[in-house]
């Protein structure tokens, strides 16, 4: 649960504040791992509970479960209203049924003012990366994470056409046999003039598939395997006499 809420949809719910309130100090929903935790021992009989401890425990529980954040003060309560959409998959690897914010196509998380957050498989990522996302948006995109979601979200095929990169060379990846190594010139807006490896990650992703994706290399790297080779610190003869990479 603290996986689930606190890691993942109290981070959600930050993003979408003002600047100035960028953090959250009280409780709320996200609450529920820890809330849940001592009222799993008291009603097990493992600890004695104080009249009072009980009293605060079941206002905590039901405010856990009825309300989003809230802030006490002296004579003022102020809660805010829990999200009205809600959107999450089975988190990769997860052992408790642990889940991670995600939707294909619209916020992950909206609450009714129309405040959303939009989520990219457990990844933050703004509007236009699920909504809209383009070879130009990507191109003008800095953050690497958010590129690679963008990317994702429209598949390195129809993005290396899009954005009419220009293959510099291909070739098997001696390493990651029945796999393709690529090169291709970086297009404008990724920083410093330079390449793309398009490559395929050499071990399973926790969800099971293998991952392709870009990593930028120097422009001076002539060949897919001097810019693998370059990847791992050794020259691209060196690569080639790889056995298997993971």
């Amino acid at each position: 649960m603290r996986t689930t809420l606190f890691d993942g949809v109290a981070t959600a719910i930050r993003r979408t504040l003002p600047q100035p309130l960028s953090t959250v100090s009280w409780y709320g929903q996200q609450e529920a791992h820890r809330v849940g935790y001592y009222d799993a021992i008291r009603q097990c009989g493992l600890v004695g509970f104080g009249a009072l401890d009980s009293e605060l425990l079941d206002a905590q529980a039901a405010l856990a479960g009825a309300t989003g954040w809230w802030w006490a003060f002296e004579r003022v309560c102020v809660m805010a209203e829990r999200p009205c959409e809600l959107h999450t998959e089975p988190s990769p690897g997860g052992s408790e049924d642990e889940r991670r914010l995600h939707h294909p196509n619209r916020a992950a998380i909206e609450y009714p003012d129309g405040t959303r957050s939009f989520v990219h498989h457990g990844t933050i990522v703004p509007e236009w990366v699920v909504l809209d996302p383009t070879a130009e948006r990507i191109g003008r995109e800095r953050n690497v994470e958010i590129r690679r979601c963008a990317i994702e979200r429209i598949g390195w095929d129809a993005y290396i056409e899009e954005a009419a990169l220009t293959l510099v060379d291909r070739t098997g990846d001696p390493g990651n046999p029945g796999c393709l190594l690529e090169l291709y010139d970086s297009p404008g807006g990724w920083g410093a003039p330079g390449r793309i490896l398009l490559a395929v990650n050499g071990s399973l992703e926790r969800d099971g598939t293998r991952r392709r994706y870009g990593l930028p290399v120097p422009a001076w790297a002539p060949s897919a395997l001097d810019a693998a080779g370059w990847t791992y610190g050794i020259s691209g003869s060196d690569y080639a006499r790889l056995v298997r990479r993971t």
